[in-house]
């Protein structure tokens, strides 16, 4: 792998050690250049509680890869959530800057009435 992606995995495996001893359910993102893809995962770290991504039929449009489709991820994940019964989450950038993407994808889900 590049140097860079590496540098990314050692930030998020931070970040994850960090959310463990927090004991709570965890927000994930990861970002491709074309999609974004944003998980609900339980404190044991072993299931998913729910999951939404821009690869999906109703949210896929022209563009995926930007802030617009990363918004409607995040509110829709916040929406998916909120079903299974989570209203707190730890948020888990997977190393990535909170910036853009990532950034839109985290409000959207506060603003659908995630606690994080």
């Amino acid at each position: 792998m590049s140097k860079k992606n590496d540098a990314r995995l050692r930030r998020a495996r931070r970040g994850r050690k960090h959310i463990e001893k927090l004991e709570m359910p965890r927000l994930c993102v990861y970002r491709s250049p074309r999609h974004i893809y944003v998980q609900v995962i339980s404190a044991s770290g072993n299931v998913v509680e729910a999951s939404a991504s821009s690869v999906e039929k109703d949210l896929r449009s022209d563009t995926t890869g930007n802030v617009d489709s990363a918004t409607q991820v995040g509110a829709l994940i916040a929406e998916r959530a909120k079903a299974a019964g989570i209203e707190q989450v730890a948020f888990d950038r997977s190393g990535y800057k909170y910036h853009g993407r990532v950034k839109a994808s985290a409000e959207a889900a506060r603003e659908g009435g995630l606690q994080f």
